[in-house]
């Protein structure tokens, strides 16, 4: 099968500062790609090297299943900093200088146009637009050509909710009508709604990549508590299948094996001659795992 995008141990230093480190993953067809991780983890040094901006000091990519060239350039639409158009050209007039540029989209003008809900404003002038449609217009010109895939980083950085809220509509959207796309988001709510796939980096490593309902799983936990603290973590310890014990305000936190569940917690203890005086499930937030990974 085709993958439209495979990182094969990419590197990267800034003098000592080790931007990227044996950085591996695939991309598959049809995806929305997240890169997430937070500032200073790599993510905008590894999309210049995929897009040509940057060299890497070793490791290899290939686009399409082949090398990168100029030809699967032309195959992928990007938008990697703040919009730069002429602010008192319209829509239409600084698409025209895009397509010129890029050699290509000169007659998707009116469509992009569409694509992005600009159609009724495409001759106001750029800077009538607010935030959220400037962003959409940049995307208008990154879909310039027909690209199969579309490259972002941190789409959504600066604008409002409402804007952030339009921006991850019309991803979904681009993804439906067949684009792939690969987007660096140092938000994990982000990523949860809008991806399919993810790679999280840290400090220039990858920590784990895969599907999003996989990698970013949230997990259960389980809260007891009893009369001696002390003596219920000692018993609770040796139980097969509990992973981590955390004291958190007077109660045990546990991290178990998927199968273990709370009735099975209550008749361990209690064949071990203590009584809970307390037992809950407890949901543990992608937020909280994601900082645990990232270390924040």
């Amino acid at each position: 099968m085709e993958n439209i995008l495979s990182i094969n141990n990419i590197s990267k230093s800034y003098g000592p500062v080790r931007a990227l480190n044996d950085v591996s993953f695939e991309v598959p067809p049809g995806s929305v790609f997240g890169i997430l991780g937070p500032n200073g983890s790599g993510k905008t040094t590894l999309l210049g090297i995929l897009l040509d901006v940057l060299q890497a000091d070793a490791g290899t990519y290939s686009w399409f299943n082949n090398p990168a060239s100029s030809e699967s350039r032309r195959q992928i639409g990007s938008l990697l900093e703040t919009p730069n158009f002429y602010h008192y050209l319209s829509a239409v007039d600084n698409l025209k200088i895009a397509a010129a540029i890029k050699q290509r989209g000169h007659n998707d003008i009116n469509n992009v146009l569409e694509k992005v809900n600009l159609l009724q404003r495409k001759d106001s002038k750029f800077q009538t637009y607010s935030l959220g449609m400037k962003q959409r217009l940049a995307i208008a010109s990154a879909l310039l050509g027909n690209p199969r895939v579309l490259v972002f980083d941190e789409p959504t950085n600066g604008l409002d909710p409402a804007g952030i809220a339009e921006i991850r509509d019309l991803i979904r959207q681009l993804n439906s009508e067949g684009i792939t796309i690969v987007m660096a988001s140092h938000l994990l709510d982000e990523v949860e709604k809008v991806c399919t796939h993810v790679a999280i980096l840290k400090r220039g490593q990858l920590l784990l990549s895969g599907p999003v309902n996989e990698t970013l799983r949230s997990e259960d936990q389980i809260e007891v508590s009893a009369m001696n603290l002390d003596h219920l973590k000692q018993v609770i310890a040796s139980m097969p299948g509990i992973k981590d014990i955390k004291p958190v305000n007077g109660s045990l936190l546990l991290s178990c094996d998927n199968n273990i569940l709370p009735e099975q917690v209550n008749k361990y203890c209690i064949d071990n001659s203590i009584v809970l005086s307390h037992l809950a499930m407890k949901k543990k937030s992608l937020e909280t795992k994601f900082m645990e990974l990232t270390n924040n």
